[in-house]
């Protein structure tokens, strides 16, 4: 018997020592350690041996199952220790190539019309300011002088949420909260989302405005114009001037409607401007006394003026879109084209 285990045992330590991967040793441990090995076999032989031979044959049998164990958990550190080795040497980086680019992202146009829009008029001395979007009929209407049976307050043109509770039609709004929080001097603008109840080709359910706000002493209507002429020009170019025509706003007076030379024409009449060669860029106006009063300004000490425009129609224009909704659409192709 221990002529036969130190046989298992020299076949074991030759044959285990030549396995070249982890399959081979699986199959080499059922061969030496499974239940038809021949160890397995000799094991169930020992209740038949007179029982002074048992224990130093247990013994013995022992002793070979756990060095042919120990020659298998061995082999095994082996071949991962080499396959290991073998792995850095096939699949090693060269640390002096050049590294994958990453693409770089890019701004939505209407992000970067945004930011352009708050660089000239701070600029020019203007601070901006900021509200909530759900606001009161008192902030978006009431205080803006605009009376309880104007169309813009009907559920057709305005999303009420309950009440008197509603999103913002205007970024109005804001220039009520400053003027009931500071004093004038007030120079401001304030850029942000307003929502109506529109859906077309040039209109959406969510669009971007940037309205502005000067209060102070002797503010006239020719502040206005030079503000939006030096704004016009900074955002569309030189070539483009802008002309006031009369209008009325139930906050501003006199009011005014804001034209800016058709940026594709330049007013000699397309299709763009319907052949007027002007574009509608937004409202403008001296802001109503009633307004200043409701508020407890000094309308007799103090003037001002407001102006809003359309961040989208803005994007628009400065960059040949054709529909607003290509905006909201988050088309990949359509934003691609404005990677910086």
């Amino acid at each position: 018997m221990k002529t036969q285990l130190d046989s298992i045992l020299q076949s074991a330590e030759r044959e285990i020592t030549s396995v070249k991967n982890i399959h081979d040793l699986l199959q080499m441990k059922s061969r030496f350690l499974g239940k038809k090995s021949e160890l397995m076999q000799m094991m169930g032989q020992l209740g038949r041996l007179p029982a002074e031979e048992r224990p130093e044959f247990g013994k013995n049998l022992n002793i070979t199952k756990n060095r042919i164990l120990e020659l298998l958990e061995n082999r095994e550190i082996e071949i991962k220790n080499s396959n290991y080795a073998t792995s850095l040497q096939t699949q090693a980086t060269d640390i002096t190539m050049p590294g994958r680019p990453f693409p770089r992202g890019s701004l939505h146009p209407i992000t970067l019309v945004w930011q352009e829009i708050e660089d000239i008029f701070i600029s020019l001395g203007f601070e901006v300011a900021e509200g909530p979007d759900v606001e009161d009929e008192y902030h978006n209407f009431d205080a803006l002088n605009t009376p309880p049976d104007h169309p813009a307050r009907d559920l057709s043109d305005t999303f009420y949420i309950e009440d008197d509770v509603l999103l913002r039609t205007q970024t109005s709004t804001v220039q009520i909260r400053v003027m009931q929080q500071f004093k004038p001097p007030i120079r401001i603008i304030s850029p942000g989302s307003c929502y109506r109840n529109e859906n077309d080709a040039s209109h959406s359910p969510m669009f971007h405005q940037v309205e502005a706000l000067v209060v102070d002493e002797g503010i006239d209507f020719t502040h206005l114009r030079d503000i939006l002429n030096i704004f016009v020009k900074k955002i569309f170019g030189e070539e483009i001037d802008s002309r006031i025509r009369p209008h009325f706003f139930p906050f501003t007076e006199p009011s005014a409607e804001i034209d800016i030379l058709c940026v594709k024409c330049y007013g000699k009449g397309c299709n763009l401007c319907g052949g007027s060669g002007w574009l509608e860029m937004g409202g403008a106006g001296m802001v109503d006394p009633n307004v200043f009063d409701m508020l407890k300004i000094d309308s007799e000490k103090y003037t001002g003026y407001a102006f809003g425009l359309g961040i989208d129609r803005i994007a628009m224009l400065k960059y040949k879109i054709p529909d607003m909704r290509l905006l909201f659409e988050n088309d990949i192709r359509f934003l691609r084209q404005f990677k910086i």
